[in-house]
């Protein structure tokens, strides 16, 4: 009996010491991870909303034509690729409760997680130490919505540079495999997997990207056969989606039109983005000089040897070293933020940094002490920065309030605090008090205020207004008899195809800023705009943009009757199904 108890005791102590063992294996907290978020998007959870939080906006407009059918480019024209509109309508059809935020952000672990966890897997066996300090800051960086920059000083998340962090968290993988991988097939495979995913998400990424493969190539990290393969399996996936819908030449041909619209000088970018994120690039640089110096006898050496007997050996040599590896990454990082106004900067380079962690010990006592200390300057102020304002979100959040609408389905599943909220009542009724002040401003080509979108009572505002715009359709089409099929809004933001049931007007822009991402109107767009049911002109406040916008379509809506709906809303009513007057 005691032999039978002894032995009964020792399997229930060796079970939960395998679990806990499974569990925390890079495979067990990534599908711990992916479990969590699952059982959250099922929920009707509220995030508090922040600065620009409307760029959110944008994504479900996407995701809900692609939910009817549209294709991104052919069918509109998208600011980036389609790979986030796939996988926020996915997300939408499974997590129909789902915060779009959060949804926006937490399916992008679908593109992350498949490069990064052979590579992991491997180093798992050796190190668990190493393989979670891989992946713990890419599961920070995604599951917190949050960005880098401080754009509001109260506790909230970031509703914009979406795109900017999904392209910076696909390059986190695949700075992983080419810094840590030596299997060529793996790297292939995460080379492949994430150059797709950054074309079709960002081009700017997947220019990014190209520069890292590049170098690593350069560096004798990727073989000549890897290289081909990888580029014969990146063009493959181009080719099959091509084939399917023509996309990928209309996404090149709205690339060029976006490019063509936003020229600029690269040199002053750079020199921009250097200073707002010189925290991590001057910390970086520093890490750079440091790296040089203590290696500096060893760097001469194969110098010298590479002049004397030039070879491919003596480059590789040459280039495959960590502080090389560190001022391309750092290079690249600069040149992704050139084209970027938030996200999650230079995250990638957290790779290379741990490598120069783990050989620093080869080093004097005062070189180790330095390198550390550099490493923490550049590595720990994104870190930091995003694990503290996530943390301020989900906490102070306690204190808010959601917002009291109950039409806008998951737009609506926001808080803020209460003098916020009755701020945005108050501006609503300010915008229509004052309206000619307004006018005066957007005459005079001037906002009201020139942070105006980044301040937290506009974008409340803006969702009451969204609001009142859903009823007031509604009511008409209940006192008019009518019913109508296709929407959209003369504004930056037109999700009234998602929020009212109906169909969005095909072939215009979406994320229509009229002054760098709208093209001229052509005459598919004209020709859609002309068969819209409804056209709706915000006046709430009246900006510039919006009557840039109405200008831009004035000539395709001809045959619209245009109607008062609400004190903040215009629309204009296709003539079969307005009123006659």
């Amino acid at each position: 009996m005691s032999e039978i108890s002894g032995s009964t005791k020792g399997m229930a102590e060796r079970v939960p010491g395998r679990l806990a063992d499974t569990i925390l294996t890079p495979l067990g907290v990534s599908l711990c991870a992916l479990l969590a978020c699952a059982v959250l998007l099922s929920l009707r959870v509220t995030v508090p909303i922040g600065a620009m939080y409307w760029d959110l906006y944008v994504v479900v407009d996407g995701a809900t034509r692609v939910l009817d059918g549209q294709v991104p480019s052919v069918d509109f024209f998208a600011p980036v690729g389609p790979l986030g509109y796939w996988l926020q309508a996915l997300g939408m059809r499974l997590f129909p409760a789902g915060q779009p935020l959060l949804l926006t952000q937490w399916s992008y672990l679908l593109v992350t997680l498949p490069p990064i966890l052979p590579v992991l897997a491997r180093i798992d066996r050796s190190s668990r130490g190493l393989a979670l300090a891989l992946l713990l800051p890419l599961l920070l960086f995604v599951l917190f919505p949050i960005n880098v920059e401080q754009a509001s000083s109260f506790p909230s998340v970031d509703g914009y540079g979406i795109y900017n962090r999904q392209g910076a968290q696909v390059l986190y993988p695949l700075a992983v495999a080419l810094v840590f991988e030596r299997r060529q097939r793996v790297l292939l495979f995460a080379i492949a997997w994430c150059c797709l995913a950054l074309f079709l998400s960002k081009i700017t990424g997947f220019i990014t990207g190209g520069l890292l493969c590049a170098f690593a190539f350069a560096a004798g990290r990727v073989r000549l056969a890897t290289a081909l393969g990888a580029l014969g399996a990146f063009a493959l996936g181009l080719g099959l989606i091509e084939a399917a819908d023509g996309l990928v030449s209309a996404y090149v041909a709205d690339i060029s039109t976006l490019v063509t619209m936003n020229e600029g000088v690269l040199a002053s970018r750079f020199i921009q983005a250097a200073s707002i994120h010189f925290g991590i690039f001057g910390s970086g640089l520093c890490l750079v000089a440091a790296l040089l110096w203590l290696d500096r006898r060893s760097a001469r050496e194969l110098a010298l040897s590479a002049l004397r007997r030039p070879s491919l050996a003596t480059l590789h040599a040459l280039l495959d070293r960590n502080a090389v590896w560190l001022a391309v990454m750092l290079f690249a990082g600069l040149f992704y933020e050139t084209q970027n106004t938030g996200g999650q900067a230079f995250i990638f380079i957290w790779p290379v940094l741990l490598a120069i962690l783990t050989a620093a010990g080869r080093y004097a006592d005062r070189g180790t002490v330095l390198v550390f200390a550099l490493v923490a300057a550049t590595a720990v102020p994104p870190a930091v920065n995003v694990a503290h304002k996530g943390m301020r979100a989900l906490i102070g959040q306690a204190r808010y309030e959601v917002l009291p609408v109950s039409n806008l389905k998951g737009l609506g599943q926001v808080s803020q605090r209460p003098e916020v909220i009755e701020r945005g009542y108050d501006l609503l009724r300010s915008y229509i008090d004052h309206r000619d002040s307004y006018q005066a401003f957007a005459d005079a080509d001037l906002l009201p205020t020139f942070t105006l979108y980044s301040e937290l009572d506009f974008q409340v505002a803006w969702l009451l207004a969204a609001s009142e715009a859903v009823d007031a359709v509604r009511a008409y089409e209940t006192a008019n008899g009518v019913r109508f099929r296709t929407v959209m809004d003369l504004n930056f933001v037109n999700p009234f195809a998602y929020l009212l049931d109906k169909e969005a007007v095909p072939q215009i822009a979406i994320g229509a800023d009229p002054f760098r991402a709208v093209p001229p109107l052509d005459a598919a767009a004209r020709a859609a705009v002309e068969a819209a049911d409804l056209v709706l002109y915000p006046r709430c406040p009246v900006t510039n943009a919006n009557m840039s916008l109405r200008r831009l379509y004035e000539p395709a809506l001809s045959r619209h009757r245009l109607v008062d709906l609400s004190p903040c809303w215009q629309a204009y009513v296709r003539a079969d199904l307005a009123p006659s007057s």
